[in-house]
């Protein structure tokens, strides 16, 4: 006969309600009384129903919000903070839902339907929209949510983990034109996260402190997709009225686009184009020339954010809401003095 909470109650001497705390893991309860109760768990070889606990306290669940798959798909970013992300919630016995949206309506939608289902637990967010209007609805559920991005208004339960994106691309424009670069065309992603926002206003704020033009064909928004990109990098190189001596690629896709393109074309990297970028794939060791890029730290966000939101489950108030996570910036071969 499989044993319930009441014959743990009865075989540690406590109640029903001591028994419920501690599988719980509620703090309101003695530290013997807790042991006694693991204790009886353990000779009684208790497997509580994770259903049956649900129906009162709630699924131990998170779940994790990803822009749409047209958007995704290419982008190793993705995959990689995810695994990160699934690994410790593993760790803590919690399961991984995983959100995509056609809209921000619709994703608002389907998390306060999970939210009043009790399914889940807390949130974590992928990217972070430059409209925070998502935030400030969301806010109002009392249920932590962490963004991997960043978060510019004040909020009782949205907080946020991620790397200095706007200084990050300061320096790496900075470092082409220390190197002698004048002409420095910067491929971004469209302006509707912050991300995008802060590493094209880094490259467009060196550019302009130290006096040099900012010509509007050399700044490309190049979508998220990989024919995008590609398209993009075949317009800037081979149509422009003349070619940029260096590109700054704001994430793997444009990287990877500058380069096949200057392959198909014979375009000699770098004496004749240099690339600066960021990147957080497994792909940048095997690029020749090799990149000097900003390396994003995609584990170290994934297991910040995650770690982060599981204090907040537990009620542990210690964390602040905003967090950083250092980047390291790799000079290698991909940039020519001039």
């Amino acid at each position: 006969m499989i044993p319930t909470i009441y014959d743990i109650a009865k075989v540690a001497n406590v109640s029903k309600s001591t028994v419920s705390r501690v599988l719980n893991n509620q703090r309101n309860i003695s530290e013997e009384a807790r042991n006694r109760v693991l204790k009886a768990i353990e000779k009684l070889n208790y497997h509580p129903n994770k259903l049956a606990r649900a129906l009162s306290s709630g699924f131990d669940a998170i779940m994790v919000i990803s822009r749409s798959t047209k958007t995704t798909s290419d982008n190793p970013f993705f995959s990689e903070i995810l695994h990160s992300i699934s690994r410790k919630a593993e760790e803590e016995d919690f399961d991984v839902i995983l959100q995509t949206a056609k809209n921000t309506q619709d994703e608002l939608t389907k998390c306060v339907s999970k939210i009043r289902e009790k399914m889940i637990k807390g949130i974590i967010m992928l990217t972070s929209p430059a409209d925070e209007t998502f935030f400030k609805q969301l806010d109002m559920f009392n249920i932590p949510v962490v963004v991997v991005g960043k978060v510019e208004g004040n909020y009782n339960n949205i907080f946020s983990v991620d790397t200095n994106n706007y200084q990050d691309s300061y320096d790496l424009t900075k470092y082409l034109i220390e190197k002698g670069h004048r002409e420095i065309a910067c491929m971004h992603s469209p302006l509707d996260y912050h991300v995008s926002i802060d590493r094209l206003n880094g490259y467009l704020d060196c550019m302009e402190e130290n006096g040099l033009e900012l010509r509007k064909e050399f700044i490309v928004d190049s979508g998220y997709t990989v024919e995008k990109a590609y398209e993009s990098a075949k317009k800037l190189l081979l149509t422009a009225s003349h070619r940029p001596t260096a590109v700054f690629a704001t994430d793997d896709l444009k990287v990877m686009s500058i380069y096949r393109v200057c392959t198909e074309e014979k375009i000699e990297m770098p004496n004749e184009l240099s690339i600066v970028g960021y990147s957080n794939s497994s792909y940048s060791p095997f690029l020749l020339p090799a990149l000097t890029r900003i390396e994003i730290p995609v584990k170290k966000l994934g297991d910040a954010g995650t770690e982060l939101l599981f204090n907040k489950i537990k009620q542990n108030n210690t964390s602040s809401h905003k967090t950083f996570i250092p980047t390291s910036k790799i000079i290698q071969d991909s940039v020519i003095k001039i």
